[in-house]
Order: structure tokens, then sequence, then C-alpha cells
């Protein structure tokens, strides 16, 4: 179930009044390239997506939960409910964003829960969560397991070769990134687990983006789904 992450953003951006220029300056990409991401013509890749939410004062579980679509079709109210706040959710059920280079993240079931985000991450080979190279942060704690093919895991100045069965565990405050440099798809299950308790973040929290003018409240996922939850009451209510 893919989920339209550029209309998302960019009903995101206009409803906090902010031009694509400044929000492209704010986080070191150009406006050209904000706008093939906002009109679906190109995907950001892992650290460009982490830099946009925490401009935009939102979260990513937050942002995940929000508008999923399949087939371009709204979801009814139960099969939104049945599927992503019950006990079980189908693979097909699955929010899915497909990042830049062939990174792609699966929400899975979190029985509509914010204490972290469970995510199926599919690194295809050559992929990474920054095309750049520059590494990111974020103020999370990471905890994870590879399921299937090699990833490599960078940690500041370390470089750990991952295989099936083995695991992770690390403060995502720390310059991370991921690739896969293996001729097949890497796989693995994710739980981020943010800091609820942070203070307002700017962009130098995030690494690949230097600093802004602008600081935002960060939003807790709790906050971001009731306001998605609401409007989408109220959509298929026809109000």
């Amino acid at each position: 179930m893919n989920f339209d992450i550029g209309a998302e953003l960019r009903r995101v951006r206009v409803a906090r009044k902010l031009s694509l220029r400044s929000v492209a300056s704010a986080v070191n990409v150009s406006a050209s390239l904000l706008s093939q991401v906002e009109t679906g013509k190109t995907q950001p890749s892992v650290s460009t997506l982490y830099s946009l939410v925490n401009h935009l004062g939102i979260s990513l579980d937050g942002l995940m939960k929000g508008q999923a679509q399949s087939g371009g079709e709204a979801l009814s109210s139960s099969e939104y409910e049945d599927g992503h706040h019950g006990i079980v959710q189908r693979r097909s059920e699955n929010p899915a964003i497909e990042m830049e280079n062939g990174v792609v993240w699966e929400r899975l079931a979190d029985g509509g829960r914010d204490d972290a985000d469970p995510l199926m991450v599919t690194y295809e080979p050559g992929s990474s969560s920054s095309v750049e190279g520059k590494m990111m942060r974020h103020d999370a704690l990471e905890y994870g397991v590879i399921i299937e093919g090699t990833l490599t895991l960078r940690i500041e100045n370390d470089s750990h070769v991952l295989s099936p069965g083995d695991s992770f565990s690390f403060d995502a405050n720390q310059l991370h990134m991921y690739e896969n440099n293996s001729p097949k798809p890497a796989r693995g299950i994710w739980f981020v687990i943010a800091n609820r308790d942070a203070k307002v973040q700017d962009l130098s929290n995030l690494g690949p983006a230097k600093g802004s003018s602008t600081q935002l409240p960060a939003r807790s996922a709790v906050d971001v789904l009731n306001v998605m939850g609401d409007a989408k009451t109220r959509k298929l209510r026809g109000h």
C-alpha cells in the first residue's frame, strides 16, 4: 500500500505557511528537487526525509500513519482501524514509503501505540540511506535485526557488516549510515524509539543539513495521529 509521501509533505508545508524555497534552503536541497518530491516525480533519500520532517515539526511515525492510500483511494474507517490499530496487520495493508535509490520502509502493526516505530526495511543492491554519502543523526534509539542479505552499518568511524540473524542497537544521535554493498537485496526489522521528551530540535541535530534560523516545536506522534485521524474522519463523513 504505497503512501503518497510527497503530497503529505506538501500539505504540511502549506499548513505551516512555509514557502517551497525556504524549506529547500533550510534542508540543503534545491527548490526543484523539493518540488519533484512533493509532486511524486522523485523520492527523497532517508537523510533528506529526516531533515524535512524535522524542519516541518512532524514525526515520521505520524507521517506514515497519516493519509495512507491504496490505488489512489482513501481507506474506509473500518479498514484503517482494523488494519493499523488491531492485533493483526496483513502485508498488503502495510503503509509503504519508497525512497531514493531503492530503499523501502513498510510500517508494521503498532496497535495504535506510538512507543516505537516498527518497520520492515529493504535496501536494494547499491542503495544507501544517503545518496550523497552524508551520515545522519536523529534523536532516537534504533534496534534491528537482519533477516535477509547483508547490510553495512556505519556509525561514526566504525563500520559493521550485518548478515542474517545479526542484530544492532545504538543511539541514533551518533552519525550513522546504512549501505547495501552486496549484489542482493537486504531486508530487516527495525524498531526506532524516538525521544518524546526531546527539546526543540534544529537541523544541526540531523547531520546532513546545517543550521536553521527557523525552529518549530516538535510534535509528538500522538498529536500528529490525532490531527490526521480527525481529518480522515471528516473526509469520510463528507464534511
